[in-house]
């Protein structure tokens, strides 16, 4: 998804204290800077893009079902992280491995079977998920 380079970007406070998830704080009336979210989120919006997720097969990656996903398709994949691949057509969202000169789609959820991508397969990896967008 490309942003459009004329559009104007949208920023909101970021504060300087960080926000308790024990006991409360008192808070700072200190903005540290501002925050565009497109900036963050974004840094290189020509090779990124936006899927929602559909299904459960990564909930111990914190990827639930509806969840949006940012991808960036710029960034090599590496084993180890989560990406968007392209196997035998269909589209999925899995763990890259790399072992013992294979390469597995690994699930972040015991329920479901790791894949492993066959020479014969038609695979090839979309981008690199770098933000998982939930509602609260």
């Amino acid at each position: 998804m490309r942003r459009d380079a004329h559009a104007p970007s949208s920023t909101v406070p970021l504060f300087i204290a960080k926000v308790a998830a024990g006991m409360p704080s008192p808070a700072d009336d200190y903005v540290e800077k501002t925050l565009d979210l497109n900036e963050y989120c974004l840094p290189n919006s020509e090779a990124s893009f936006f899927l929602k997720v559909s299904g459960n097969s990564m909930t111990g990656a914190a990827i639930y079902d509806g969840d949006i996903l940012v991808v960036d398709r710029s960034i090599k994949p590496q084993s180890g992280q989560v990406v968007i691949a392209m196997l035998d057509g269909e589209m999925t969202v899995k763990r890259l491995l790399r072992k013992d000169g294979k390469v597995l789609l690994q699930p972040d959820n015991p329920d479901y079977p790791t894949i492993t991508v066959s020479p014969d397969q038609d695979f090839s990896v979309m981008g690199t998920v770098t933000f998982v967008v939930h509602k609260a």
